[in-house]
């Protein structure tokens, strides 16, 4: 089959792409921003690349199917062809994936507000590690799997981040209904997306719908110390393990402690130890995406003595999750994915634990679609005073808001000061990086600190500041 997909450059997009062409179709697409390094990697992978949208040229190389991304609305030149002539056939991405690949396969689909990403990345590594080969689909650049995405074994499970984000313009379903789960992992769940979702109980409302699809034969693992989760009710068509900290666990975390040298944690099943680990992996919250990780794949394989745990001291991480990009006596800088004020303040406080003594630089960017308006504006408040210094980007799309539903960058910058936070804005991302450079790396103030840790916050490129500013860190 002859598949085009419309913003193939995306990372879910390109992944999908390297996917399908693995599974023998013809694949070609176009983006808007064809570009380095997922254009190479599908370029090489024998994928035709096209820029730009044009509907007389998707009509000449008249695919059998479109696979339409969720970034793509109307207006679009091909959208509208599309619509105008019924001439080709279209899909959604998660659909095309549930045709494709997933009704077949024993799916670990990997949902929740925070640490989708990792969380997959770590199901998919634990059961390579134990020698099964399973396929999967991950949402970022993962250092464990080298890759993004494998067909795998039939036989083996397929593991996939479930995004409770719409599907595409069409169709304004969580992508996660179309995944069929045998194992459906919910991690946390909070309030986020707004543009999407009208409070917490809408959200609360879709996670549901996902649980009801899970089969009798197969099993949710939830994250029993989440008051949101727990709400969902009993869950009584299917089976339910539950993972935490707390008491009423099925699978506890014990004994998680963390400094300079990494973290350390022990995991326990139904009372029965299952395995000590240590690993450079930071924070609770990185402990409890191992622990669901592991869970769903010792499900899925027969229990948890077929899932060894020794591997997770050998896991890297996925990039942009608290990537350390220099790190020197004086000066670490760290680049995360971070946009809710939960995975920031979770974040911050693992940092402070790691780092014992350093001053805690925090830099954030107001970009994603709920972050850059009011609606968690107090939440990132309570976040960022985590740190003993903020700067703040410029809100993304500002010009986009009313400046009633705008994210008030002035008004956290005040509030941080009376919580004994330095903090600072500027009304572009370039004026940003100055008076940080300008703190931080140049004044005697900055060298006078004895230690410093710089985290940039930013779902999204940050203008180019974060690379900027790490080059210059580099050359002193």
């Amino acid at each position: 089959m002859k598949l085009y997909f419309m913003g193939i450059c995306g990372t879910a997009m390109g992944n999908a792409a390297l996917l399908a062409r693995a599974a023998g179709h013809e694949v070609l697409g176009a983006d808007t921003g064809v570009y380095p390094p997922m254009s190479t990697v599908l370029a090489e992978a024998g994928i035709t690349l096209h820029e730009g949208y044009d509907a007389g040229r998707l009509q000449q190389l008249a695919p059998d199917l479109v696979v339409i991304g969720n970034a793509m609305s109307r207006g679009n030149p091909e959208v509208e062809c599309l619509l105008d002539t019924r001439a080709l056939a279209f899909t959604s991405l998660p659909a095309l994936l549930h045709d494709t690949v997933l009704k077949t396969r024993k799916n670990i689909v990997v949902c929740g507000t925070h640490g989708k990403t990792t969380t997959t990345a770590l199901a998919a590594f634990l059961l390579r590690e134990n020698v099964r080969d399973p396929g999967f689909l991950i949402g970022g650049v993962p250092l464990d799997p080298p890759v993004g995405n494998h067909l795998g074994a039939a036989s083996d499970p397929f593991v996939i981040e479930g995004d409770e984000y719409d599907s595409a313009f069409f169709d304004k379903r969580s992508k996660f209904i179309h995944y069929a789960p045998h194992v459906a992992v919910l991690n946390n769940l909070e309030f986020d997306h707004a543009d999407i979702f009208r409070d917490l109980a809408d959200v609360q409302r879709t996670f549901s719908h996902l649980t009801r699809i899970v089969p009798r034969n197969g099993w949710i693992v939830l994250n029993g110390d989440d008051d949101n989760l727990r709400a969902l009710g009993p869950l009584g068509w299917t089976r339910v393990v539950r993972v935490g900290v707390g008491e009423g666990n099925d699978v506890r975390i014990e004994d998680f402690s963390e400094d300079a040298s990494g973290a350390r944690f022990t995991l326990t099943w139904a009372g029965k130890k299952w395995g000590d680990v240590s690993w450079a992996s930071p924070g609770i919250f990185n402990a409890r995406n191992a622990a669901m990780a592991a869970t769903a794949g010792a499900l899925t394989l027969g229990g948890m003595e077929k899932i060894s745990l020794a591997p997770l001291a050998r896991f890297r991480g996925v990039k942009r999750r608290q990537e350390i990009l220099v790190a020197t006596p004086k000066l670490t800088v760290i680049e995360d994915f971070g946009h809710h004020p939960t995975a920031l303040a979770e974040t911050l406080i693992s940092l402070a634990n790691r780092y014992p003594g350093a001053l805690l630089t925090a830099v954030f960017e107001p970009r994603s679609n709920t972050a850059r308006t009011k609606t968690l504006q107090a939440g990132f408040m309570r976040a960022l005073a985590h740190a003993d210094e903020v700067f703040l980007g410029a809100v993304n799309r500002a010009d986009k808001l009313a400046e009633s539903e705008r994210f008030d960058s002035e008004a956290v910058v005040q509030h941080l000061e009376t919580q004994g936070v330095h903090a600072a804005t500027a009304a572009t991302n370039a004026e940003v990086l100055v008076k940080l450079r300008e703190a931080t790396l140049v004044n005697e103030g900055a060298l006078a600190v004895k230690s410093r840790v710089v985290v940039f916050f930013s779902n999204g490129s940050f203008d180019g500041i974060i690379a900027a500013y790490a080059t210059a860190a580099q050359a002193g």
